[in-house]
């Protein structure tokens, strides 16, 4: 299946919490013909009001623990700029992190990068499931939604995942400006994504870095590899997006160079869903 010219849009959306008064997350309105799906999980370092602070000084909250920094940013004019859906989370990964699977320990952190987290350290099984169905299992449901909305009408869409990383770890800088992470069971994707990027003198690229692809469970394995469409994760380090010069640099960036790379019509033929068989820290 191959994306034909269509005028069908993906409407904007917020979606509200129940018995809460804020919202989950939102869609930002899109045109379809491109086949291309932005996806923003850590976007923001909010909590909702009954959850307070989790007992965290309000300090915790400008570090990476919280949210990525400059990625709500880098995904809103990307969007605008290839007139693409987005669609982006409104709270802290403390609360709850869905990029992680339903099994993974840390999709709620007791302990993140050295700070505990009390609201976290002793919460029951209850509460993690209202987490989930409150917090986390609306946020996948519309992504599978918005995945059938444009298969409904005819078009095969890629995801792109936009992330951003510490420009050091452990007392060591790391080099990259930007990494692709992939499972490399389907290179559509990332490989001519790292050689866009690659081309411009100015970057270091990771491949693969600075973490490894195919964590499973988490958002790319659960709508990407398992379902077979085209998709990538994009890591831009912090310190390049940490103010709007930043933000506005990197949305032009990318906004130049994806179009050639989702015009393929390889990111947009049948799927075929494959089991993913790798980790990443």
């Amino acid at each position: 299946m191959l994306n034909q010219c269509h005028t069908t849009r993906v409407e904007s959306f917020v979606a509200d919490v129940p018995g809460d008064d804020s919202t989950s997350h939102e869609i930002i309105a899109g045109d379809m013909a491109p086949g291309l799906i932005l996806l923003c999980d850590h976007a923001r370092n909010a909590l909702p009001p009954r959850y307070g602070s989790l007992g965290l000084p309000g300090s915790e909250f400008t570090r990476h623990i919280a949210f990525d920094i400059g990625v709500e940013g880098v995904t809103r004019q990307l969007a605008a700029k290839l007139g693409v859906p987005a669609m982006l989370t409104h709270y802290s990964r403390l609360l709850i992190d869905p990029n992680r699977g339903l099994d993974d320990p840390t999709m709620i952190m007791k302990i993140s990068d050295g700070a505990i987290v009390p609201g976290n350290a002793t919460i029951d099984q209850a509460e993690r499931e209202a987490r989930i169905a409150r917090y986390y299992a609306p946020y996948h449901a519309d992504i599978t939604g918005l995945i059938e909305t444009f298969r409904s009408n005819g078009i095969v869409p890629a995801l792109l995942s936009i992330h951003s990383f510490t420009a050091h770890w452990k007392g060591l800088p790391r080099p990259w400006h930007a990494g692709i992470l992939w499972d490399e069971n389907d290179p559509r994707f990332s490989e001519p994504l790292i050689a866009s990027l690659s081309r411009e003198r100015d970057l270091v690229v990771g491949d693969n870095e600075p973490y490894s692809g195919g964590l499973p469970g988490d958002t790319m394995d659960r709508h990407g590899t398992k379902t077979g469409l085209a998709h990538t994760l994009l890591e831009i380090r912090q310190d390049l997006i940490a103010d709007q010069a930043g933000i506005d640099e990197w949305a032009d960036r990318l906004g130049g160079l994806l179009p050639d790379i989702i015009c393929d019509p390889a990111l947009h033929r049948e799927p075929v869903p494959m089991e993913n068989d790798h980790d990443r820290p």
